[in-house]
């Protein structure tokens, strides 16, 4: 996925989300020898040690160089609505100089603000951003969880605009209004939470969703769209959902720590969904997501 900043995305990462600490370090250096060379993570979800270990394991096992791998970290900005207060400029710099030791790297790939929660403080944290940027500690710097209004905020302020924005994305959730305005100013849409509409998503003990049991046994049904896709392409449902993605123009963040399916989340350009199938899937849109409401600060993802 190409940024405006003139360099590549892989258009597959691996996410890490609601991954251990203690087990992240084995998942991603799978991870990295099934082929993915883009790895997300987050000052919040407490597991940067453990991506950088794998990181470093799999690079000296395979062969790779720092180059080969994009890896990208989020800000935590303090969130006032639960007590916490909003990073300062100060404070974001610092963020990011501890999260690249936990990681053991000189910069990162990608920085975003990982959700709007900061009020007031949001744009000296993206003047934050930008310079670590110029500095050099991130190649590129974006935003996630940003409505259009808070893009918005950015330009109006005479600041540079985000090289990217990480919102939820999938059938059911397309965000038709956002993604073209991202698109239409250069800004690069990532998704996550890509698997939703499957029975199967954060269905393990500890994973809570915001899905209703409704929603849950859709995705189960014999009659689900999903699986009738699977069947006539030949593939899972996990593909036909992350290949949607992909053809809508957005890069994804598969998470999962089973090696055989992580090879296949990886395998999304040996087939291609035809227009007919995708403008079925581009009316299964229902609105906002279920992982995490933009701009609402009391749900988290």
């Amino acid at each position: 996925m190409p940024f405006s900043r003139g360099f590549d995305m892989p258009a597959v990462g691996f996410g890490t989300y609601l991954i251990p600490n203690a087990e992240t370090s084995v998942a991603v250096s799978r991870a990295l020898h099934a082929g993915y060379r883009h790895v997300d993570t987050a000052e919040a979800y407490g597991n940067e040690e453990g991506v950088g270990e794998g990181i470093r394991d799999a690079s000296a096992a395979l062969g790779l160089v720092r180059e080969d791998v994009f890896v990208t970290t989020k800000l935590w900005p303090g969130n006032p609505a639960w007590g916490q207060p909003a990073k300062s400029r100060d404070a974001t710099v610092a963020a990011l100089e501890a999260s690249l030791e936990r990681l053991g790297l000189d910069y990162v790939d990608l920085y975003l603000i990982h959700a709007p929660f900061a009020g007031d403080g949001r744009l000296d944290q993206w003047r934050a951003l930008v310079s670590l940027r110029d500095r050099g500690m991130a190649r590129a710097v974006g935003v996630s969880n940003y409505s259009i209004d808070h893009i918005r905020e950015i330009e109006e302020a005479g600041l540079p605009l985000p090289d990217a924005n990480q919102i939820e994305l999938h059938p059911w959730s397309q965000k038709p209004e956002l993604v073209s305005y991202l698109q239409a100013k250069g800004i690069l849409p990532i998704a996550y939470s890509s698997l939703v509409p499957l029975s199967t998503w954060r269905a393990v003990a500890g994973q809570d969703s915001a899905k209703t049991d409704e929603m849950t046994a859709e995705g189960a049904s014999g009659d689900s769209p999903f699986k009738k896709l699977a069947a006539k392409y030949s593939v899972s449902e996990s593909q036909i959902l992350l290949r949607w993605a992909i053809q809508r123009g957005f890069a994804v963040l598969p998470k999962s720590t089973n090696p055989e399916r992580m090879r296949q989340n990886l395998d999304l350009f040996s087939f291609e969904i035809d227009t007919s199938d995708m403008d079925s899937l581009a009316r299964m849109d229902r609105g906002d997501g279920v992982a995490w409401a933009v701009g609402d600060p009391t749900k988290a993802d």
